[in-house]
């Protein structure tokens, strides 16, 4: 039990905190009237010790004085009593195998675990991997209910792996909950319990978002049920971890046990899932993330409807556009997604899409980063059409795409044949060869210029020793002599597409 005087304690603290920042205010505000009214002073005492005009001069008009700007601070106390009731705290006690260990219950972790050498030093040898039990594990979270007859929306890794979930209501009730699905892409998770009549949250659209604009999060941080926190919207599309969601960033206090909660506007509708927060504290420093009830709701039919998520793919592994790679490409702008590699079999390689394409539209809508092109993917069903405006040798092409599953396995794109030749050079900074048999056998590419040393300007661009340059501005290159000729036509800067061990990057390098 927390202490009494600590709770105190802290409360008078954040109270002296709150009259501080409310005392600043006044003063800023008095400030500004006092400094008001010293200027009329000062102006009215200039007026009577000036001397008289020699001549009657019609006076200036007066200009007009600027419109106050009010700033009205939003009320949550509404959203707080009415639609708070929707939230609730979510439980889960789960389970982790321990071995016994000559008297000692120590984890029974996979090798790569990063603590399975610090556990491995309490183990008798004289014990094998058996014998053991299982040690529970406890979690929280938060969640809001979406339909009268209990189904609720959270975070999957707040019930991942659980064996128990408990849902617990602001009317103190308490139900096993029964988790319908969830997907581990996106972190949306669906629960349902046995209960009918519920209070239910509004959903809003969260693609009609703005920076500055006012949220509130209510959620259980720490266990601490029904808190309520609020800020901006700090920005929206942000791109995270393998950028399938385009999550929402706010200033809002998020911890531990605020995620699966929900992320209000000012008219009560829930447009987020708190999920994530960017700390090194592992608590609140001003960086939170939500996911985007758009995508929650794609989630959330799909679970309901089979049980299960399907995302689709395209195929394609993508660079962002940089002003280096429009001069290269001939854009006016730095918008599009450039394709850097195409999967064998893929949707991609079906509808005809080449490396070295730049995607500027999708179904019509402007593709500005490669965010925009993995998260419409990612969330649209295998089997859709997708319409794709393509830059290439210079014009539009209209490209349309049957988009396939993403449980695919991958598989390797296979390089274009180019024919090896000799000598080095070129005024990039390189020295070229071509690949020898062995190399060709070893790297699995049919050929290639290996490039043998790197300074000047493709140094700086982060070409290395070792790299297999393939094409140059997107044309196959057979030799340096042809490396030459696609330089010496270039203005500002050429596009490399690089062979670096496994993968395939392009490299924009300034000539100019």
């Amino acid at each position: 039990m927390p202490n009494q005087g600590a709770v105190t304690a802290i409360t008078a603290k954040r109270l002296t905190l709150a009259l501080c920042a409310a005392g600043v205010v006044g003063g800023a505000v008095g400030a500004l009237a006092v400094n008001h009214n010293n200027v009329a002073a000062e102006n009215a005492a200039a007026a009577a010790v000036a001397p008289a005009p020699a001549a009657a001069v019609a006076p200036a008009p007066a200009a007009a004085p600027l419109p106050a700007t009010t700033v009205t601070l939003p009320d949550f106390t509404r959203i707080a009593s009415t639609n708070g009731k929707a939230v609730v705290n979510i439980r889960v006690v789960g389970g982790i195998k321990t071995a016994n260990r000559g008297g000692a219950d120590v984890p029974s972790l996979p090798r790569n675990h990063p603590l399975y050498e610090f556990f491995r030093q309490f183990q008798d040898p004289r014990y094998g991997g058996g014998g053991g039990r299982e040690a529970p594990v406890f979690g929280a979270g938060s969640g809001f209910i979406v339909s009268p007859d209990g189904v609720i929306l959270t975070n999957a890794h707040v019930v991942q792996g659980a064996d128990e979930v408990t849902v617990k209501l602001q009317d103190r009730r308490e139900f096993r909950a029964k988790v319908v699905g969830s997907d581990a892409r996106t972190d949306v998770a669906v629960l349902k319990i046995d209960a009918k009549n519920l209070p239910v949250a509004p959903l809003g659209k969260s693609r009609t978002l703005s920076p500055g604009e006012w949220v509130l999060a209510i959620g259980s941080p720490y266990g601490l049920e029904s808190t309520v926190t609020a800020g901006v919207v700090s920005a929206t599309g942000r791109n995270l971890q393998d950028g399938q969601v385009p999550f929402i960033q706010t200033d809002v206090a998020i911890n531990p046990g605020n995620s699966g909660g929900p992320l209000f506007n000012t008219r009560g509708e829930v447009v987020g899932i708190n999920s994530q927060i960017y700390s090194q504290t592992g608590g609140y420093q001003g960086l939170a993330f939500s996911i985007p009830i758009d995508v929650a709701v794609k989630v959330k039919d799909q679970i309901l409807a089979t049980g299960k998520v399907q995302h689709a793919k395209l195929g394609v592994s993508v660079q962002e556009i940089g002003q280096d790679f429009a001069d290269s490409f001939g854009l006016e702008s730095p918008d599009g997604v450039l394709i850097a590699g195409v999967e064998r079999g893929s949707a991609a390689e079906r509808a005809g899409l080449k490396t070295g394409d730049v995607v500027r539209r999708m179904n019509g809508q402007p593709v500005v980063s490669s965010l925009d092109l993995s998260s419409n993917i990612a969330l649209s069903k295998p089997g859709e059409k997708v319409a794709l405006d393509v830059w290439r040798n210079g014009k539009l092409v209209r490209i349309d795409a049957t988009l396939g599953d993403a449980n695919e396995k991958a598989k390797r794109a296979p390089q274009e044949e180019l024919a090896a030749n000799e000598d080095s050079g070129a005024k990039l900074g390189l020295a070229l060869r071509p690949l020898e048999p062995i190399e060709r056998r070893q790297s699995g590419i049919a050929n290639g210029l290996l490039v043998q040393d790197a300074s000047g300007a493709a140094e700086l661009a982060g070409v290395v020793p070792g790299d297999v340059l393939i094409s140059v501005n997107g044309r196959p290159v057979n030799s340096v002599g042809q490396v030459r000729d696609v330089v010496a036509k270039a203005s500002k800067s050429v596009a490399l597409l690089i062979q670096r061990g496994n993968d395939t990057i392009f490299i924009p390098v300034r000539i100019g």
